[in-house]
């Protein structure tokens, strides 16, 4: 019997992690000495894992699945007789390695699918957060409409041709809301916007948000960044770049005040 042969069952337990003691040690002494059985060692391990797999997936080729198991059946032949007898792990506990690598598989398939759904989860709860968002400032504009406290303020050009542009302003103090709604507005000019003006009673103008008028020139501003408790004088309109202005440019094109 060849060298290799000798060593043929010993590579198929050892695949499956099923070699102990002084035959394991002995084994692989000569697997660091042996590239030919380093070889079949690998390739009793790829037909073990293709095994394994194949309750997760897709069959194994055939012919993984035989020469494992020839392999394995060895154990049960009679050992030659130029060999010393050698004690040995039954060949079905192999079996039940493989059946515990295929479990593997399972859980590894239900992990996957379990990642799956808290993906899902957590894309419900942003579809939640964003139905709350839009929840809340539906509320808060309601909240300015109904407002006690609330005034409204008809925003109009200095000097206007009919129709004349128009604004209407609804703004709250205390709560620091404010809906704007404007018809009729002019075209701008290429890289400009129209900027609405908080004017209070002390102090300078507050900017209240950029726009631009569609088609039919209308155009809205609503809620925008405000101070709470701001008592309005006057709202104004003036004609700034696209990214707004810290201070009013002149000349202001629309005006209005409470009352």
């Amino acid at each position: 019997m060849s060298v290799h042969e000798q060593f043929a069952e010993d590579l198929a337990l050892y695949s499956l992690g099923c070699l102990e003691g002084g035959d394991k040690a002995v084994l692989e002494k000569h697997l660091a000495e042996c590239a030919s059985c380093r070889r079949e060692l690998e390739r009793l391990r790829g037909d073990a894992a293709l095994l394994a797999l194949s309750s997760a997936g897709p069959a194994p080729p055939a012919r993984a699945k035989a020469r494992l198991m020839q392999a394995i059946a060895q154990e049960s032949n009679p050992v030659a007789p130029t060999l010393n007898v050698r004690r040995r792990l039954p060949w079905w506990g192999a079996l039940g390695w493989i059946t515990a690598a295929a479990l593997i598989g399972i859980v590894a398939g239900l992990w996957s699918q379990n990642s799956r759904l808290r993906e899902n989860a957590v894309k419900l709860t942003q579809l939640a957060e964003r139905e709350k968002i839009a929840a809340d400032k539906s509320r808060r504009i309601e909240q300015t409409l109904n407002a006690s406290d609330a005034v409204r303020v008809t925003v109009l050009p200095v000097n206007y041709k009919t129709p004349p542009p128009e604004g209407r302003a609804i703004y709250s103090p205390q709560r620091g809301g404010l809906v704007f709604v404007a018809s009729n507005l002019n075209p701008l000019p290429p890289q400009k916007a129209y900027e609405l003006w908080l004017i209070p009673n002390q102090g300078a103008p507050i900017p209240a948000g950029t726009f631009k008028p569609d088609a039919h020139g209308a155009a809205t501003v609503i809620n925008p960044p405000l101070p709470t408790g701001i008592e309005a004088k006057a709202f104004a309109i003036t004609i700034e770049p696209e990214q707004g202005s810290t201070t009013p440019t002149m000349p202001i094109v629309m005006m209005g005040s409470g009352g």
